[in-house]
C-alpha cells in the first residue's frame, strides 16, 4: 500500500520516565528517562522505522504509543483524536485498531494454549465472532501469514521460532487493525526466517492496508522495509528522513557511525570504507548528559554542545535532524 499524506499516530514532545526503585542510595525523586520529548508521525499506510542502540527508548515509545504505558507527559494523537489521557474503558475501541507484534515470540505465546485459543483471545474480548464463524477466522488468519487450520489444535512449543512469529502475527491481524507496532519481530529468529518475515509483514501490508512502526537493530532490514526512518539515542530522536535519503546522505554524526557498522559482503570495499568508532560507553538515562546527549562520544562535539540542546530542523524534503554543527 502506498502511503497517503493522512497522518494516522502523531506523537508531541512525549515523555515516558520510570521511577528508579533499589540500590544503594534510594531516591525517590530519581528516574529514568526512557523518552524525552519525542515528536513524530506516522502517515496511513507507510513503515516508520526506528533505530538506536540498545536502551534508547525504541520499545519504550511503541509501547507508550500504545497505551501499554503511560506518558508522563506529552500528547499521542490517534486519527485525530487525542488518546493520551483516556482510561482503560475509553481505550477500548481504539485496542482493536492498534496492535503489538512482539520481539520474543515464544515468551508472548501462553504455553498452555492451543494456537487456535491464542489467536482467537481478542476475537472473543472483543465480540467479533461466535461459533462455526469464529472458527473460520482462526483458519482465515493462519492461511494468511503461511500457516494452515491443522495447526490450530497444537501448542506453540511445536513450533519452530519463525512458525511462532507468524502466530504472532496472526494474534495481532485477528481484531482487523489500523496500525502495528513490530516491536523487533526479527531479532530472535534466524536470518534464513528474518528476510521470510519481513516479506510476509509487506505482503500483509499491500493486503490489509496496514501502517508500522517497525523498530529494529538490523539496519539493513529497516532500510529494506521503511518508507522512512528515525534514529534514536539516549531518549531523543535525533534524525528522521525517507529510508533512502536516511542512507545515501546521514546528517547527524551517530546516523553516521550507526551507518559505517553496517557490515558489507565484499571485503575489499569494506577495508576502503571509513569505519567511525564512537569512544566510551552510553551515558545512563537517569542522568543524562547536559545539552546534546550525543556530546559525549561526538567526534565533533564542541563547547555550544554542552550548553544548549540542539532543536530538530527541517534540512529539506523532510529530512530532519537535532545538531549544531551539520554543514
Amino acid at each position: 500500500m502506498s502511503r497517503s499524506n493522512e497522518v494516522l499516530v502523531e506523537v508531541r514532545d512525549l515523555k515516558k520516565y520510570f521511577p528508579v526503585r533499589g540500590g544503594l542510595i534510594r531516591d525517590k525523586n530519581q528516574v529514568l528517562k526512557a523518552v524525552d520529548g519525542v515528536t513524530f508521525s506516522i502517515y496511513k499506510g507507510e513503515t516508520l522505522g526506528l533505530v538506536g542502540e540498545s536502551g534508547c527508548g525504541k520499545t519504550t515509545i511503541g509501547r507508550t504509543i500504545l497505551k501499554l504505558y503511560s506518558p508522563t507527559s506529552g500528547q499521542i494523537i490517534f486519527d485525530g483524536n487525542d488518546i493520551t489521557n483516556l482510561n482503560d474503558r475509553q481505550m477500548r475501541p481504539y485496542r482493536k485498531r492498534m496492535q503489538i507484534i512482539f520481539q520474543d515470540p515464544y515468551a508472548s505465546l501462553n504455553p498452555r494454549m492451543t494456537v487456535g485459543d491464542i489467536i482467537a483471545e481478542s476475537i472473543d474480548i472483543h465480540k467479533i465472532a461466535k461459533g462455526e464463524e469464529r472458527k473460520a477466522l482462526i483458519y482465515d488468519l493462519l492461511n494468511k501469514v503461511g500457516l494452515s487450520s491443522e495447526h490450530a489444535n497444537r501448542y506453540p512449543h511445536e513450533f519452530s521460532g519463525g512458525q511462532r512469529q507468524r502466530i504472532g502475527i496472526a494474534r495481532a491481524l485477528a481484531v482487523n487493525p489500523d496500525f502495528i507496532v513490530c516491536d523487533e519481530p526479527i531479532s530472535a529468529l534466524d536470518v534464513s526466517i528474518q528476510a521470510q518475515v519481513v516479506n510476509l509483514l509487506e505482503d500483509l501490508q499491500d493486503e490489509l492496508g496496514l501502517t508500522y512502526l517497525f523498530i529494529a537493530h538490523d539496519l539493513s532490514m529497516v532500510k529494506h522495509i521503511s518508507d522512512r526512518v528515525g534514529v534514536m539515542y539516549l531518549g531523543k530522536l535525533v534524525e528522521i528522513a525517507p529510508s533512502a535519503e536516511l542512507y545515501d546522505k546521514p546528517l547527524h554524526p551517530y546516523t553516521r557511525a550507526l551507518l559505517s557498522a553496517i557490515p558489507i559482503p565484499d571485503p575489499d570495499a569494506a577495508k576502503q570504507r571509513n569505519r567511525i568508532i564512537l569512544k566510551g560507553d552510553v551515558p545512563t538515562p537517569i542522568n543524562p548528559p547536559s545539552g546534546c546527549r550525543f556530546r559525549t562520544r561526538c567526534p565533533i562535539a564542541r563547547e555550544r554542545c554542552a550548553e544548549e540542546e540542539p532543536v530538530m530542523k527541517d534540512y529539506g524534503g523532510g529530512h530532519m535532524a537535532a545538531c549544531h554543527f551539520i554543514e
